[in-house]
């Protein structure tokens, strides 16, 4: 996502190029307006939802366009859904920028406040958080605009969550030289691998300024029940949680559990690589000044050896069950 005035600054650095705006805040009545090189259109779709937008405007319009298109986001949006959509079509993601205000961004990474609490939800069921919204459009980015004074914090968190991510001054922004920085190997729209370490190999693990990474890595499998009472621990003074689950209760299959803030989602990502099969992994970035009482927590919600040998995976009560299809296909 882009703030509008580094928006325009990029649109009027790319001689030839279109600006495209949305604004979501009345989608839940199916109403949304875009703006192309500020001449307005309102569009009203038959259902409200952010996917439908994408799907039914924003692909056919960039299709369209053709050439450099500025698209800026609106502030419910996060950029992957939105590669997401384009996916398969002519189009080309050359950059995701995102804007970090430097003031605010870790206070509300680590908040639990919907967005609904704010008026910025995509639609009615739409039940993220803040956080959430903002881990993902940093952490999707291939670079970033940082405003607001300087905040080591904030620096070293970023450091943790986008290691290699190229990071620009807004007050300097200098738009050619932004997307110059940007890695040869940057995804630029293209999505993880799902298998792969979701620590990144450049990522510092040693504390700073109150940010640590914890990774919790095991062969053993989770007591579902115990590893519902812990995820509490996930959701107070983390900024992001990422990685793969494997319950006692579902031995075959994998779970990718992500976090942000007090926000948290769950979901199957079908059975395990024989190469990795049962292999949990999860890495945590938090701000908590005990992040060891995370591990310990997770730790205690790993099944025992006599719970593994007497219960069958039937026998063990699993309220993951019900989450299981949230993010399947990812």
């Amino acid at each position: 996502m882009t703030d509008h005035d580094v928006d325009v600054r990029m649109w009027q650095a790319l001689p030839g190029s279109a600006l495209v705006r949305y604004d979501l805040r009345d989608l839940a009545a199916g109403v949304v307006r875009r703006w192309v090189d500020g001449e307005l259109t309102v569009l009203e779709l038959a259902h409200g939802c952010a996917s439908c937008t994408l799907r039914l405007d924003l692909v056919p319009l960039l299709t369209g366009l053709g050439g450099r298109v500025v698209v800026h986001l609106d502030p419910a949006l996060e950029p992957e859904p939105v590669c997401v959509a384009l996916h398969g079509s002519d189009v080309r993601v050359e950059a995701v920028v995102s804007v970090v205000d430097r003031a605010t961004w870790l206070t509300e990474t680590t908040s639990p406040d919907a967005l609904a609490d704010r008026g910025l939800s995509a639609a009615d069921a739409d039940d993220r958080t803040v956080a959430q919204v903002l881990v993902g459009q940093a952490e999707f980015a291939d670079a970033l605009v940082l405003t607001g004074p300087p905040n080591p914090a904030v620096e070293a968190a970023l450091d943790r969550l986008v290691p290699g991510t190229p990071r620009h001054e807004h007050t300097t922004l200098d738009v050619p030289a932004l997307l110059t920085s940007i890695p040869p190997n940057s995804r630029r729209g293209r999505f993880d691998d799902i298998w792969a370490p979701p620590l990144r190999p450049d990522t510092p693990l040693h504390p700073a300024h109150g940010i640590s990474v914890l990774r919790f890595t095991t062969e053993r499998p989770f007591h579902p029940n115990r590893l519902n009472t812990s995820l509490d621990t996930l959701l107070e003074d983390v900024i992001r949680t990422r990685g793969r689950l494997h319950l006692a209760s579902q031995p075959t299959t994998a779970l990718w559990l992500e976090s942000a803030g007090g926000g948290l989602s769950v979901g199957n990502l079908g059975p395990w690589p024989e190469t990795d099969h049962g292999h949990q992994d999860l890495v945590i970035i938090t701000t908590t000044r005990t992040p060891a009482k995370i591990l310990e927590a997770l730790h205690g919600a790993l099944a025992t050896d006599e719970e593994l040998a007497l219960l069958a995976p039937t026998e063990f009560t699993d309220p993951f069950a019900e989450w299981e299809d949230e993010l399947e296909g990812r």
